[in-house]
Protein backbone atom coordinates (compact mmCIF):
# COMPACT_ATOMS: atom_id res chain seq x y z
CA UNK A 1 0.00 0.00 0.00
CA UNK A 2 1.16 3.31 -0.46
CA UNK A 3 2.99 4.67 3.03
CA UNK A 4 4.34 8.10 4.22
CA UNK A 5 7.24 9.17 1.96
CA UNK A 6 6.52 6.85 -1.28
CA UNK A 7 6.41 9.03 -4.36
CA UNK A 8 3.23 8.62 -6.30
CA UNK A 9 3.97 8.92 -10.24
CA UNK A 10 0.98 10.78 -11.68
CA UNK A 11 0.99 10.13 -15.14
CA UNK A 12 0.57 13.10 -17.15
CA UNK A 13 2.58 16.80 -17.61
CA UNK A 14 -0.29 18.77 -17.57
CA UNK A 15 0.48 21.30 -14.02
CA UNK A 16 -3.10 21.94 -13.78
CA UNK A 17 -3.84 17.97 -13.17
CA UNK A 18 -0.98 18.04 -10.42
CA UNK A 19 -1.63 20.92 -8.58
CA UNK A 20 -5.81 19.93 -8.52
CA UNK A 21 -4.54 16.33 -7.51
CA UNK A 22 -1.54 17.51 -4.46
CA UNK A 23 -4.60 19.36 -3.08
CA UNK A 24 -5.97 16.11 -1.72
CA UNK A 25 -3.11 14.73 -1.20
CA UNK A 26 -1.85 16.86 1.47
CA UNK A 27 -1.38 15.35 4.74
CA UNK A 28 -0.90 11.96 3.28
CA UNK A 29 2.51 11.93 3.03
CA UNK A 30 2.67 11.08 -0.25
CA UNK A 31 4.98 12.86 -2.65
CA UNK A 32 3.36 13.46 -5.85
CA UNK A 33 5.63 13.69 -8.98
CA UNK A 34 4.70 13.47 -12.44
CA UNK A 35 5.64 12.87 -16.12
CA UNK A 36 7.91 16.19 -16.39
CA UNK A 37 9.99 13.97 -13.72
CA UNK A 38 10.30 11.47 -16.27
CA UNK A 39 10.83 13.67 -19.44
CA UNK A 40 12.51 10.16 -21.28
CA UNK A 41 8.52 8.45 -20.51
CA UNK A 42 6.14 8.51 -23.33
CA UNK A 43 2.87 6.81 -22.48
CA UNK A 44 1.75 4.32 -24.82
CA UNK A 45 -1.00 5.43 -27.50
CA UNK A 46 -5.10 5.23 -25.62
CA UNK A 47 -6.44 2.41 -27.59
CA UNK A 48 -8.97 1.20 -25.30
CA UNK A 49 -12.52 1.39 -25.94
CA UNK A 50 -13.55 2.85 -22.55
CA UNK A 51 -12.34 5.67 -19.91
CA UNK A 52 -11.25 2.68 -17.67
CA UNK A 53 -9.48 0.83 -20.48
CA UNK A 54 -7.50 4.01 -21.31
CA UNK A 55 -6.75 4.88 -17.41
CA UNK A 56 -5.34 1.39 -16.53
CA UNK A 57 -3.05 1.77 -20.31
CA UNK A 58 -1.37 4.41 -18.58
CA UNK A 59 -1.39 3.86 -15.13
CA UNK A 60 0.66 0.42 -15.42
CA UNK A 61 2.82 1.78 -18.24
CA UNK A 62 4.38 4.22 -15.90
CA UNK A 63 4.20 1.76 -12.66
CA UNK A 64 5.81 -0.91 -14.66
CA UNK A 65 8.41 1.41 -16.13
CA UNK A 66 9.15 3.35 -13.22
CA UNK A 67 8.86 0.95 -10.44
CA UNK A 68 6.61 2.94 -8.39
CA UNK A 69 3.25 3.35 -7.82
CA UNK A 70 1.33 5.52 -10.37
CA UNK A 71 -2.05 7.69 -10.91
CA UNK A 72 -3.57 7.94 -14.40
CA UNK A 73 -7.31 9.53 -15.30
CA UNK A 74 -9.02 9.01 -18.42
CA UNK A 75 -12.29 11.62 -18.76
CA UNK A 76 -14.18 12.62 -21.30
CA UNK A 77 -17.93 14.13 -22.56
CA UNK A 78 -20.96 11.75 -23.25
CA UNK A 79 -23.55 13.39 -24.72
CA UNK A 80 -27.03 11.66 -25.04
CA UNK A 81 -28.00 13.06 -28.64
CA UNK A 82 -25.13 12.09 -30.05
CA UNK A 83 -25.53 8.04 -28.85
CA UNK A 84 -22.06 8.75 -26.61
CA UNK A 85 -19.74 11.10 -28.49
CA UNK A 86 -17.26 12.52 -28.22
CA UNK A 87 -16.95 10.26 -25.27
CA UNK A 88 -13.19 8.13 -25.55
CA UNK A 89 -12.09 10.66 -28.31
CA UNK A 90 -13.30 13.86 -26.48
CA UNK A 91 -9.79 15.53 -26.62
CA UNK A 92 -9.58 14.77 -30.34
CA UNK A 93 -13.14 14.96 -31.27
CA UNK A 94 -12.28 17.19 -34.08
CA UNK A 95 -8.57 15.64 -35.33
CA UNK A 96 -5.26 14.55 -34.10
CA UNK A 97 -4.19 17.88 -33.77
CA UNK A 98 -7.63 19.68 -32.36
CA UNK A 99 -7.74 22.66 -29.86
CA UNK A 100 -10.10 22.68 -27.73
CA UNK A 101 -12.22 25.70 -29.45
CA UNK A 102 -12.09 23.28 -32.31
CA UNK A 103 -13.64 20.40 -30.33
CA UNK A 104 -16.46 23.03 -29.65
CA UNK A 105 -17.16 24.51 -32.53
CA UNK A 106 -17.64 21.06 -34.12
CA UNK A 107 -19.75 19.52 -31.26
CA UNK A 108 -21.90 22.64 -31.23
CA UNK A 109 -22.22 22.27 -35.18
CA UNK A 110 -23.37 18.30 -34.11
CA UNK A 111 -25.80 19.42 -31.78
CA UNK A 112 -27.48 22.59 -34.55
CA UNK A 113 -30.95 22.31 -34.46
CA UNK A 114 -31.07 19.93 -31.40
CA UNK A 115 -33.90 20.89 -28.99
CA UNK A 116 -32.80 21.84 -25.13
CA UNK A 117 -34.40 18.82 -23.64
CA UNK A 118 -32.09 16.80 -26.17
CA UNK A 119 -28.84 18.26 -24.90
CA UNK A 120 -28.18 16.30 -21.59
CA UNK A 121 -24.76 15.01 -21.27
CA UNK A 122 -22.19 14.06 -19.00
CA UNK A 123 -18.62 14.20 -17.93
CA UNK A 124 -17.26 11.10 -16.59
CA UNK A 125 -13.53 10.63 -15.17
CA UNK A 126 -12.05 6.86 -14.27
CA UNK A 127 -8.51 7.36 -12.64
CA UNK A 128 -6.87 4.18 -11.98
CA UNK A 129 -4.07 4.13 -9.17
CA UNK A 130 -1.60 0.87 -10.66
CA UNK A 131 1.22 -0.70 -8.15
CA UNK A 132 4.30 -2.01 -8.90
CA UNK A 133 3.46 -5.44 -8.56
CA UNK A 134 0.28 -5.43 -10.64
CA UNK A 135 -2.84 -4.23 -8.08
CA UNK A 136 -4.87 -1.57 -9.22
CA UNK A 137 -7.46 0.36 -8.10
CA UNK A 138 -10.24 2.28 -10.07
CA UNK A 139 -12.08 5.49 -9.01
CA UNK A 140 -15.00 6.95 -10.81
CA UNK A 141 -16.82 10.44 -10.85
CA UNK A 142 -19.67 11.93 -12.87
CA UNK A 143 -21.02 15.03 -13.49
CA UNK A 144 -24.20 15.71 -15.67
CA UNK A 145 -25.42 18.95 -16.99
CA UNK A 146 -26.43 19.97 -20.82
CA UNK A 147 -24.31 21.44 -23.85
CA UNK A 148 -25.26 24.93 -24.41
CA UNK A 149 -25.97 26.92 -27.56
CA UNK A 150 -22.87 29.16 -27.18
CA UNK A 151 -19.01 29.15 -25.55
CA UNK A 152 -19.94 30.66 -21.99
CA UNK A 153 -17.10 31.87 -19.48
CA UNK A 154 -13.07 32.16 -19.13
CA UNK A 155 -12.36 29.31 -16.62
CA UNK A 156 -11.24 25.92 -16.99
CA UNK A 157 -10.51 23.82 -20.27
CA UNK A 158 -11.68 21.57 -22.59
CA UNK A 159 -15.83 21.56 -23.14
CA UNK A 160 -16.31 23.49 -19.86
CA UNK A 161 -17.50 26.54 -22.12
CA UNK A 162 -20.69 24.82 -23.35
CA UNK A 163 -21.49 22.06 -20.38
CA UNK A 164 -24.34 23.57 -18.27
CA UNK A 165 -24.52 22.94 -14.89
CA UNK A 166 -27.34 21.49 -13.10
CA UNK A 167 -29.39 21.69 -11.81
CA UNK A 168 -30.65 25.16 -13.09
CA UNK A 169 -28.35 24.93 -16.36
CA UNK A 170 -27.87 28.79 -15.75
CA UNK A 171 -23.95 28.93 -15.46
CA UNK A 172 -21.29 26.82 -17.52
CA UNK A 173 -18.41 25.11 -15.85
CA UNK A 174 -15.67 27.76 -17.19
CA UNK A 175 -17.89 30.06 -15.06
CA UNK A 176 -17.58 28.51 -11.86
CA UNK A 177 -14.50 29.47 -9.33
CA UNK A 178 -11.99 26.67 -9.56
CA UNK A 179 -13.64 25.80 -5.75
CA UNK A 180 -16.79 25.59 -6.79
CA UNK A 181 -15.98 23.27 -10.01
CA UNK A 182 -14.10 20.94 -8.12
CA UNK A 183 -16.77 20.39 -5.23
CA UNK A 184 -19.07 19.07 -8.26
CA UNK A 185 -16.69 17.88 -11.57
CA UNK A 186 -16.15 14.56 -12.36
CA UNK A 187 -12.23 14.54 -11.42
CA UNK A 188 -12.81 16.36 -8.12
CA UNK A 189 -15.56 13.08 -6.92
CA UNK A 190 -13.25 11.05 -8.65
CA UNK A 191 -10.27 12.17 -6.48
CA UNK A 192 -12.67 12.47 -3.43
CA UNK A 193 -13.30 8.80 -3.59
CA UNK A 194 -9.67 7.91 -4.32
CA UNK A 195 -9.27 10.02 -0.68
CA UNK A 196 -11.27 7.85 0.84
CA UNK A 197 -10.03 4.88 -0.13
CA UNK A 198 -6.37 5.91 0.91
CA UNK A 199 -7.79 7.17 4.58
CA UNK A 200 -9.89 3.95 4.90
CA UNK A 201 -6.36 1.90 3.94
CA UNK A 202 -4.25 4.22 6.67
CA UNK A 203 -7.02 3.55 9.28
CA UNK A 204 -7.33 0.04 8.71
Amino acid sequence: MLRVGDKLVLATANPGKKKEIQALLDGSGVELVSLVDYPQLILPEESGATFTENAGIKARFVAETTGRWALSDDSGLVVEALDGAPGVHSARYAGPQASDLDNNLKLLEALAGVAENRRGAAFFCVMVLAAPDGREFVFEGCCRGRIGYRLSGAQGFGYDPLFMVEPDYRLSMAQLTPTEKGRISHRGRALRQMQQWLEGRKKG
